[in-house]
């Protein structure tokens, strides 16, 4: 039998062809051989979401977040996002009673104006303060100007459970208004996020402010 022989056409289809094939083989020997992942149309990504990363500690001015690994949550490091209502979190569930609940009460009264209550710092360990305080003397170059923005482990009211740092914005303005009505009350000009508890602030107002950390006789010991 008689075969026709192919055509020009027919023959340069057939070399691009075997030039495709060819080229797709090079590629996957060469992932192979580097270890890379070629992409498919069901494959989810293999690095972490942002929401799995380490939780940084909202540290007070003067003061370095921690490096990842050096302390977790167990010590009061508070991941983003953390509200007064986040029992699961210690920096919040281990703050003094009658102070999470006035905080939560007044978050309570500011969501309906639009203000949420976010945790920036509340209860630490004695480790972790006395790391924020080490920083903050690398910092400002001593331990008389680092007491300025950090108090010593003996001396900080976040390791005794009875201060928090309260973000955003929008909730530090509501409670300048509104937190002598829940006996909450900022301590120091110049941190105008630190909340402490006074009782008697919804009769009588909050105390006059100290111009910072190193004005208040708490500090002396």
């Amino acid at each position: 039998m008689n075969r026709t022989a192919p055509s020009a056409d027919s023959t340069t289809r057939r070399i691009r062809w075997l030039a495709v094939f060819g080229l797709i083989a090079a590629v996957a020997v060469l992932a192979g051989a580097f270890g890379l992942r070629l992409p498919t149309s069901s494959s989810t990504s293999g690095a972490p979401p942002s929401s799995a990363r380490s939780p940084g500690a909202s540290a007070p001015a003067g003061a370095r977040e921690p490096s990842r690994g050096e302390l977790g949550a167990a010590d009061g490091v508070v991941p983003d996002g953390v509200t007064v209502f986040d029992d699961t979190v210690p920096a919040v569930s281990r703050l003094d009673p009658e102070l999470l609940r006035a905080l939560r009460r007044a978050a309570t009264s500011a969501a309906d104006d639009g203000a949420e209550f976010h945790v920036n710092s509340g209860w630490r360990s004695p480790k972790y303060q006395e790391q924020l305080f080490r920083q903050a003397v690398a910092k400002y170059g001593s331990e008389d100007e680092a007491a300025r923005w950090v108090a010593t482990t003996a001396t900080s009211p976040h390791v005794a459970g009875d201060a928090a740092d309260i973000g955003e914005s929008d909730a530090a303005d509501w409670l300048s208004e509104h937190g002598a009505d829940y006996g909450l009350c900022q301590i120091y000009r110049n941190e105008p996020w630190h909340y402490e508890l006074r009782a008697d602030a919804a009769d009588h107002g909050c105390p006059r402010m100290y111009a910072d950390p190193t004005q208040d006789p708490r500090m002396q010991k």
